[in-house]
């Protein structure tokens, strides 16, 4: 395998509840032809972005949600959804990383399925990889600063937002970097 490739590659991709979900398909599109396999995780409030885009490649991934988390467990000794896609996957991105989910990230709350897998992650094996969207007020903001650096310190690659006209009007940092500046992050991050 080349280095930088993503050929035969898990890779778990999560979308949380920022409107640069839309850009989501674009990622897993990008990704998919560097001949990865995608699963994608969804938050409840992501799917009102991710249902706009009749472009997500629903015939090429598989998509989990939160109800899956709980439909798939019975008994003990049933799978348990959020570890087996640690087990799964060889990166786990997060695009976006919305403000919620990177405070709930920061101190370890896992109300959800996405929220799950990153408690379960284990940084220092696998890739985790997160691209921040938000407001740039948000973004600026002392405590995302603080919840990053937690991240950081926990071996997270954060990759940096930029700055343009915001979907608010706003113009600042905090816009989500484009899909091939993501995808590069992860080829590296995998090589």
């Amino acid at each position: 395998m080349e280095e930088g490739s993503l050929k035969g590659k898990h890779i778990l991709l999560a979308a949380t509840g920022s409107v640069a979900a839309i850009r989501c398909p674009t990622v897993i599109n990008c990704i998919l032809k560097q001949g990865a396999e995608v699963w994608l995780l969804t938050t409840e409030h992501s799917w009102h972005f991710l249902e706009r885009e009749e472009c997500l490649p629903r015939n090429q991934i598989k998509i989990f949600t939160d109800i899956d988390e709980w439909n798939s467990w019975n008994t003990l000794g049933d799978p348990v959804l959020h570890i087996e896609l640690r087990k799964w996957a060889d990166a786990f991105l997060i695009v976006p990383l919305d403000a919620n989910t990177l405070a709930k990230a920061a101190v370890g709350l896992c109300d959800n399925l996405v929220s799950s897998v990153i408690r379960a992650w284990d940084s220092k094996d696998k890739p985790l990889l997160v691209a921040p969207a938000m407001n740039t007020v948000m973004w600026e903001h002392s405590l995302t600063q603080e919840q990053l650096n937690i991240l950081r310190n926990r071996d997270v690659v954060v990759i940096p937002t930029v700055s343009k006209r915001l979907a608010c009007g706003d113009i600042g940092y905090g816009a989500m970097a484009t899909p091939e500046t993501i995808v590069g992050i992860l080829k590296h991050s995998l090589s």
